[in-house]
């Protein structure tokens, strides 16, 4: 049910890091032939380019996914992050339960491209909106959830729905003050639940959600948590649920363990729960924002520890030294058009001289980092003696990787050799 087979276009030459296809590709060979005789080392592909490395990849992946089950719960990867269709696939064959997304938009790609169950972490306002969900939920086979919290939005959709025949799955999201959407109080939740009841064959509420990622507190993050249980159970007793199993929902990339843990003690005896963690960066990972959020999860939480080895950074960006104007300076060929920089500059990992052996790791003891960005140059701080030359490549960890991937069309991955092995295209 969860997803059809995806068919991959064709590789793009006008792809943005790509370059023009060889000169074998003008003889008639195999593009896909082409492309794996490419090796990032060589200097096959053009730079800057976006690249992800296989091996981490499917470590991420098999890592998330041992995690959730290990607390019973479901996996419902954000695929915002993203927008890779080909991503999904690998998230849902090894065991996620559902996509996650934001708009309507990206919901049609995602079913286009396969995915048969989306958590929409969002509220579904609009006609046109509301016209591409229903298209979509005309095929049986599709299973999609998303957000309400005013009666507003309640009776919006329940009359575009109602008037086209079909019914929708809503989860109610719970809010916090100085919070983004979500219902704050109880009289706002039982304003919503009351508009809800006008809509009984339209509207049917499968769960509760909420995004805990606006707290910082780790106490204040379970106390929200464990307030969703309760109503969880109290909506169960009083019959509001729609779904004979119920969703409750939470997590971003940050606090997933906390919400595992809390979500866990949430059964009780005659409620099914399906308990659906959204985490989108562990894919990737990173090297800034979500590296250390990951640290503190593995200082915190157990199984995380017994799993060893955590999350890998797998995506960086390879961009050429262009110039090295000043002893202590030199400018790369990357900029905010090619690399996130709202969580933090991108962060130097990796030194290689074409010709050489194998690149270099660029340890924090080097003193190198971005101190400014422009378009498509950054101002990389060096230290005098460091023998940087124009034409070196220098590998950048990124902080968020969901800023960077939009970026790009296509993204390559790589083996541990640099070889080319495919290509990852995106949907923005």
């Amino acid at each position: 049910m969860q997803s059809k087979t995806y068919q991959k276009r064709p590789l793009d030459p006008l792809g943005k890091g790509l370059g023009v296809l060889s000169q074998h590709a003008q003889e008639g060979q195999d593009k896909a032939n082409v492309y794996r005789s490419w090796n990032l080392l060589k200097e096959d592909i053009s730079l800057p380019t976006a690249v992800l490395y296989e091996r981490r990849l499917e470590h991420n992946l098999q890592w998330m996914q041992h995690f959730v089950t290990e607390y019973g719960a479901k996996l419902a990867p954000h695929g915002k992050t993203t927008m890779a269709p080909q991503l999904f696939h690998r998230q849902l064959q090894t065991g996620a339960w559902a996509i996650t997304l934001a708009n309507a938009i990206q919901v049609q790609v995602a079913y286009h491209c396969g995915v048969r169950r989306v958590l929409m972490a969002n509220q579904l306002i609009g006609r046109r909106d509301m016209e591409i969900i229903a298209s979509l939920l005309k095929d049986p086979e599709f299973e999609f959830f998303c957000l309400i919290d005013s009666v507003e939005g309640v009776d919006q959709l329940g009359q575009f729905f109602h008037a086209a025949g079909l019914s929708v799955q809503v989860l109610l999201e719970m809010g916090v003050t100085g919070g983004r959407t979500g219902v704050r109080t109880m009289a706002q939740r039982d304003a919503v639940l009351a508009a809800l009841a006008r809509w009984p064959d339209t509207l049917k509420l499968a769960g509760i959600e909420l995004y805990e990622g606006v707290l910082s507190e780790e106490h204040a993050v379970r106390s929200f948590l464990r307030k969703a249980v309760e109503w969880v159970h109290l909506f169960a007793r009083d019959k509001r649920f729609g779904r004979e199993t119920v969703v409750l929902s939470s997590s971003g990339s940050i606090w997933y363990d906390v919400g595992a843990e809390e979500f866990s003690k949430a059964s009780v005896q005659g409620l099914a729960i399906d308990i659906v963690l959204r985490p989108g960066c562990y894919l990737t990972q990173d090297g800034g924002f979500y590296k250390k959020a990951h640290e503190r999860i593995l200082a915190r939480n157990p199984i995380a520890q017994r799993m060893g080895e955590g999350l890998l950074p797998a995506l960086q960006v390879w961009a050429y030294v262009l110039s090295v104007p000043e002893p202590n300076r030199a400018i790369i060929g990357l900029g905010k058009r090619d690399a996130a920089f709202d969580a933090g500059y991108p962060i130097p990992a990796k030194h290689y001289r074409p010709g050489t052996p194998a690149p270099v790791e660029i340890t924090p003891d080097y003193g190198w980092e971005i101190s400014k960005m422009m378009d498509h140059h950054a101002y990389l701080n060096i230290q005098t003696e460091d023998d940087l030359r124009v034409g070196d490549m220098v590998a950048f960890d990124i902080s968020h990787p969901c800023l960077t991937f939009d970026k790009w069309k296509q993204l390559l991955v790589v083996d541990d050799n640099y070889q080319v092995v495919d290509w990852i295209e995106t949907y923005f």
